[in-house]
């Protein structure tokens, strides 16, 4: 198993400059196809006046100026690829959706570390509807982060749907890894099944040629996310795989605890399936 195509959301503003520089990265480790997607829509509801009616002047030069965003956004996606094999794909549409539905020709997306709250739907993903959304893993980068070595992984382990598909869509990760820790943060009353849980996943990841050994830490759950950064800062890990935890409840994403704090404050990257 292997990625053979990235795809990574391209935007006009030079913030995304890390976000691309990670992506070419990570298709040049793996020989992929680097697919970027402008996306970006008008806001019709801000062109409105007092009577629904839009105005046409205002209606073209808003059209203009995504046109103009979406030609930035390609300018710098394509002086980020450098010879690697790539595609540029354009869409007016809302980004999170529109990169939801093209990622059938992915295996996985990178993301931007964007606010939960993204204030600029119709221009930014935000990673949280792209990692529930989507239907496949999504690398999120923790700001100012475009170097991903993953020779060393930790393994957020829960004995959860989410868990087990998060472990099989990193095993191009993992099976190029040095060390891989499959890790639960657990209370002491479940402390010997939790040992394990990890030991099965970690002889179940050994099968697959991936060097991986099991961990367990008692601990309150609302430490989870503080544990597995510890034990990834011990072993030298610049990357966790985690399940993805939540649900879409009146238009507004309802996420679990640990998935949050790695969105909210990611101290390294985060690859998580949902």
């Amino acid at each position: 198993m292997t990625y053979t195509t990235i795809l990574v959301h391209a935007e006009s503003n030079p913030q995304a400059a890390e976000r691309l520089t990670l992506a070419a990265q990570v298709a040049r480790k793996f020989d992929a196809t680097l697919l970027g997607v402008g996306v970006e829509v008008v806001d019709w509801m801000g062109l409105s006046d007092p009577y629904g009616m839009v105005a046409a002047e205002w209606a073209t030069l808003a059209r203009e100026q995504v046109d103009k965003d979406l030609a930035a956004a390609e300018a710098l996606f394509r002086s980020h690829v450098g010879a690697g094999r790539h595609e540029w794909l354009a869409l007016s549409d809302p980004p999170a959706p529109a990169l939801s539905r093209i990622c059938r020709r992915a295996d996985l997306i990178v993301a931007g570390c964007a606010p939960l709250d993204a204030t600029a739907p119709l221009r930014i993903a935000d990673p949280a509807e792209l990692i529930l959304m989507s239907g496949r893993p999504v690398l999120v980068a923790p700001p100012g982060a475009v170097d991903l070595r993953a020779e060393r992984v930790v393994v957020a382990w829960k004995d959860s749907r989410e868990a087990r598909r998060a472990a099989a869509d990193a095993l191009p990760f993992l099976k190029r890894a040095e060390e891989v820790v499959v890790m639960e943060v657990c209370d002491s009353d479940s402390l010997y099944a939790a040992e394990q849980r990890t030991l099965e996943v970690a002889r179940h990841l050994q099968s697959h040629g991936v060097t991986a050994r099991p961990r367990v830490k008692v601990a309150e759950a609302a430490r989870a996310g503080i544990e597995l950064n510890i034990e990834a800062e011990a072993i030298g890990a610049d990357l966790i795989v985690s399940g993805a935890y939540g649900h879409s409840r009146l238009q507004e994403w309802v996420l679990g605890g640990v998935t949050r704090d790695f969105l909210r404050r990611p101290e390294r990257f985060v690859l998580f399936s949902h």
